[in-house]
C-alpha cells in the first residue's frame, strides 16, 4: 500500500508576515545587476525585493541570480513583469522568483489572467517543471512540489488607473490574487494629477483600494508615495505591503548628503 507523499513546506516570508498582520517592506530594484542587492536589502531592514522588469533592462538570467541570493538570505524575490500576459512569468517562477507583480490591472478578467499565468491547475495553467532551484534541486514528486510552490507564490495586482479603482471590488474578489497594490505614481498620472501626492481625489482612490482589499481578505499595498505620515495612514487603514524606495534613490540620497556636507566643510575651512 503506497503512502501519501511527505508534505513539503516552503513558506514565502512575505506571505507569512502578512498572514500574521505584520507589515512587509520592499526595496524597488532597477539599477543593481548582482545578487548583492538582495543582501543589502536584507541588511537595511527590507523583507522583499521588487525587481522592476517593467521599466528596467533586466535579462532573465540576471533576475535568476538575484532571486537565488534573495532566497539564500531569507527575503522574497518578487518581479514586476510587463503585463498579465508576459510570456516570461512561468520561467521566472521556475527559477527562484517567489512572486509576480502585475502592473496596471484594470478589471477582473485581467486579474484572472494573472492568476492563470502564476498558479498551477486547478487554479491556473502554470506548467510543471522539475529540479526547482527553490528546493535546492532536490528530487521530489510533483505531489510534493506543486502544493508547496502553489502556496509559496505571491500574486500581486497593481491598481494604476481610474478603471482599476472603479473595478477594484471585482479584482479583489478573484481567487488566487494575494495582494492589491496601489501604484500611486501611475494612478495620479492617470487621474491627470502627476506627482500630486496627498491630493484629495487621489487619497480617496487609494483609500477605496485599501478598503476593498481588506474587505475581500486580500493584502493591501501602496507604493510610489514616500511620505512617511501618509505611509503610516495607509498602514493604519490596513496596508501591509509597502515599497520604501529604489536602490537608485537610496544611493543618490546618501551620495548627495556626503558630498554636500564635505563641500560645505571645505568652504567653512577655506580650502
Amino acid at each position: 500500500m503506497s503512502q501519501a507523499p511527505t508534505p513539503v513546506s516552503m513558506p514565502n516570508p512575505v506571505k507569512v508576515m502578512m498572514r500574521e498582520g505584520r507589515v512587509a517592506l520592499g526595496m524597488n530594484v532597477r539599477l543593481a545587476r548582482s545578487g548583492d542587492i538582495a543582501r543589502i536589502a536584507k541588511t537595511t531592514g527590507h523583507d522583499f525585493i521588487f525587481i522592476d522588469a517593467q521599466h528596467a533592462l533586466f535579462n532573465l538570467e540576471t533576475i535568476g541570480h538575484i532571486a537565488q541570493a534573495a532566497l539564500g538570505c531569507g527575503i522574497a524575490p518578487l518581479v514586476r513583469v510587463g503585463s498579465c500576459d508576459d510570456p516570461n512569468i512561468s520561467v521566472l517562477l521556475d527559477n527562484g522568483v517567489t512572486g509576480i507583480v502585475f502592473p496596471d490591472v484594470s478589471n477582473a478578467e485581467e486579474a484572472r489572467r494573472a492568476v492563470r499565468r502564476s498558479k498551477f491547475p486547478p487554479i491556473g495553467r502554470r506548467s510543471v517543471a522539475g529540479a526547482y532551484s527553490i528546493f535546492d534541486y532536490r528530487s521530489m514528486s510533483t505531489a510534493q512540489s506543486v502544493p508547496a510552490l502553489q502556496d509559496n507564490t505571491l500574486v500581486v495586482c497593481m491598481i494604476e488607473n481610474r478603471e482599476g479603482v472603479e473595478n477594484v471590488d471585482e479584482i479583489a474578489a478573484v481567487p488566487g490574487v494575494d495582494v492589491i497594490h496601489v501604484g500611486a505614481n501611475d494612478l495620479l498620472t492617470a487621474m491627470g494629477k502627476p506627482g500630486q501626492f496627498g491630493d484629495p481625489e487621489g487619497a480617496a482612490a487609494i483609500e477605496k483600494v485599501i478598503d476593498a482589499a481588506v474587505r475581500h481578505g486580500k493584502i493591501a499595498g501602496v507604493g510610489g508615495d514616500r511620505n512617511l505620515p501618509r505611509q503610516m495612514d495607509y498602514i493604519r487603514r490596513g496596508a501591509r505591503f509597502i515599497t520604501t524606495n529604489s536602490e537608485i534613490a537610496f544611493l543618490m540620497a546618501e551620495a548627495t548628503r556626503v558630498t554636500t556636507e564635505l563641500r560645505k566643510a571645505q568652504q567653512e575651512a577655506g580650502v
